[in-house]
Order: structure tokens, then C-alpha cells, then sequence
């Protein structure tokens, strides 16, 4: 549970604006919000959903800065309430129609705040998703890159060993690779995944429109992909309850419970949400064309009921020898640039950059 993962990160006092005020919009609204959201996803070309702990809360996995909140309830000295396990949660109706929108060749990629696992459970292909703060069901190899998604939370963070090591056997029938498998989660202060944070910038940059779901977009830097996909011309569309970092720079803003939303943009679309038949491992999809509404494209090309071992991608072989030669210097930190102060994306800053920040909204003071 989030609860489990927050108590798990080491002490930090700067955790962002928490327990703003929700805002609700009327029935009426929110329809005619979502038509419009309607109206701008059949037109784009290329579009990038960013998720955030709002998408989880229909899980039953407490946000972190919303009015019940982490955060939030641990800044007013009480205890956060959670009503399942990581293990046990399962995908909401948001998580199943991005799956249906991908599988429509609508939605193009998808990055992740999220560390619950719970995209990857739904069967979302992992080729099209980064998750940027890691996933408490994977464990990286840090002498070969492989991945091993787990039935089970790998139970450590920060990056470090969790005692198991790569059985993965090399080319030509050599001996298995034996390398250390480290926790994927990140602690405070502690560099993204090089590959993971490229191609969501990839992505963001290339879409002409992003729309982000359950994020108050304060972290850095995962908070300011969006804004790289309106610096290339594209469109910004805000769904979230309480007030983000970049509601200034948003073409459309929605208030309302994301499950409301999407399930009201799925029928407007004319797609089925896709049921949730336990927990699927995809590594790949391919969807060869676009589809009419409604059509679901072929299976993806890997599944796995259980666990998937040995996941490593051939065509991102020279990112990871990128992160090979930068090295994961155990304890060394570093602090990012400064924010710009014109709301603006430092592109040069951006990748590598070595802490995930807490940022306040625009316009509102944190009362600490």
C-alpha cells in the first residue's frame, strides 16, 4: 500500500502543497467537458496520457497529497486509512480504459507516477509505458538490465539488493548471469530511470496532445513532461479534483472523479472498457492499423499469468550502456537545477536529473 511505500522512504521535509481544497464540477460541466476532451482526442495524432496517484484511489490505495491523503494526514499527526495490499488491489475503471484505448491505437504511450504496479498488472504493454518512480513488483539486474516482474511486492526500496540474483542464462548457453537484482523504487533524492525518463520525453515531445489523470503535477521532473508536449505546439488537458502546478498553461481543465471521466469519454468514443480477468503481463503490442471505433486491435505478443523474466528490449541496448558508463554510484546525490521562473521546461536540465522535487502550485503558498 502506499502507506507501506511512504513509510519506507527515508525522511524528507519538503513533500509539496497537501490537502488543497477539491473542486467539483456540476453534471452538466463535467459532460460537456468530456465532449470536448472527446472532440480534442479524435483529432491529435499522438497522444500521451500521464497518471498519478488518482487513478489508485478507486484501488483503494490512498493518494498522497489529496484531503485524506499521505502526506496530508501525516502533516495533521493521524494515520492515512487503506483498505487493501498492493498484492490484493485491483486495476480501477481508469486503468482498464487506457488499456482500451491503447489497444484502439488511440492512446500512443503512457508515463507513470505511480509505484502500485497496478498498469502493468492490467496487461498495458510495458514497451509503451514508463514509470518513472519504479514499481514495488519489479527488480532490475544491475550488472545485465534484465527485469523480473513479480507476483509478489519485492519488499525493499531506495534501489537496493533484494537478496535474489539474475538467473537469466547468457547467449551460446553460458552460465547464468548471477547479477545482483536491486529494488526499482526510488527514495528521495535518487536519479530516474535514464530509459524510462528518455522515452517519456521522447513521447511527450512528439504528442500533440497530453492529457494527465490524477497528478497535481508538483513533482520534478515527471510534473513538467506535459508542458514539453505544449512547447512543441500540442494541446494540455488537466483531469484532477484539486488545483496542479499547470492549470495556467492547460487548454482544457476538468474537475471530477477521473473514473467518471473516462468512463464518459469511452462511451462517447464508442469503445468497450476492457474486464480485468486477474493479473496479465504484457510486454509488447502491436496494433498494425488504426481501428474503427469499438475494435479491439490483436492480443499482445507476450502474456504472462505469473511472471516474466528476462525482459530486456534489443533496440534500447545503448541507453542502458548509457547508464552503465554514468554508473549507479551508490550514495551519491545530487540536486537538481533551479526551476525556471517562467513555468517553462529546462530541456537541457531534464534528463539525468538526479531528484524528484516537490513543487508548489502556481499562485498558492504552502502554509508549513
Amino acid at each position: 500500500m502506499s502507506v507501506n511505500y511512504a513509510a519506507g522512504l527515508s525522511p524528507y521535509a519538503d513533500k509539496g502543497v497537501c490537502g488543497l481544497p477539491e473542486k467539483f464540477d456540476s453534471p452538466e460541466e463535467l459532460t460537456g467537458k468530456v465532449k470536448i476532451l472527446t472532440e480534442m482526442i479524435k483529432k491529435c495524432e499522438f497522444l500521451v496520457v500521464h497518471s498519478g496517484a488518482g487513478i489508485s484511489t478507486a484501488s483503494g490505495i490512498p493518494d498522497f497529497r489529496g484531503p485524506k491523503g499521505v502526506w496530508t494526514m501525516e502533516e495533521k499527526g493521524e494515520t492515512p486509512k487503506f483498505d487493501t495490499t498492493f498484492e490484493d488491489a485491483r486495476p480501477s475503471l481508469t486503468h482498464m480504459a487506457l488499456l482500451g484505448l491503447y489497444k484502439a491505437g488511440i492512446l500512443k504511450y503512457l508515463v507513470s507516477q505511480n509505484v502500485d504496479g497496478l498498469h502493468v498488472r492490467s496487461g498495458f504493454p510495458r514497451d509503451s509505458l514508463s514509470e518513472l518512480h519504479g514499481n514495488m513488483f519489479v527488480e532490475d539486474c544491475e550488472k545485465c538490465g534484465r527485469q523480473y516482474v513479480r507476483e509478489k511486492v519485492i519488499g525493499v526500496m531506495g534501489l537496493k539488493p533484494t537478496g535474489r540474483y539474475c538467473d537469466v542464462v547468457r547467449s551460446r548457453g553460458l552460465r547464468a548471469c548471477r547479477g545482483k537484482l536491486i529494488s526499482t523504487i526510488l527514495d528521495w533524492e535518487e536519479a530516474l530511470p535514464i530509459k524510462d525518463l528518455t522515452r517519456a520525453e521522447a513521447a511527450s515531445r512528439q504528442a500533440d496532445l497530453a492529457l494527465t489523470l490524477g497528478t497535481s503535477l508538483q513533482i520534478k521532473p515527471s510534473g513538467d513532461l506535459p508542458l514539453l508536449t505544449k512547447k512543441k505546439g500540442g494541446q494540455l488537458a488537466v483531469v484532477n479534483l484539486q488545483a496542479t502546478k499547470h492549470d495556467k498553461h492547460a487548454n482544457l481543465r476538468i474537475h471530477g472523479y477521473v473514473d467518471e471521466v473516462m468512463k464518459q469519454l469511452m462511451e462517447a468514443l464508442g469503445l468497450d472498457i476492457p474486464k480485468w480477468e486477474g493479473p496479465t503481463v504484457c510486454e509488447s503490442f502491436t496494433v498494425a492499423k488504426p481501428e474503427p471505433p469499438g475494435h479491439l486491435a490483436a492480443p499482445c505478443r507476450v502474456t504472462a499469468k505469473k511472471e516474466v523474466k528476462g525482459v530486456k528490449e534489443e533496440e534500447e541496448e545503448e541507453v542502458e550502456e548509457e547508464v552503465k558508463k554514468e554508473g549507479k554510484k551508490k550514495g551519491q546525490r545530487k540536486r537538481p537545477p533551479a526551476p525556471p521562473t517562467n513555468g517553462e521546461v529546462d530541456e537541457e536540465a531534464a534528463v539525468g536529473v538526479k531528484k524528484e522535487r516537490a513543487e508548489s502550485p502556481p499562485g498558492i503558498k504552502d502554509g508549513k
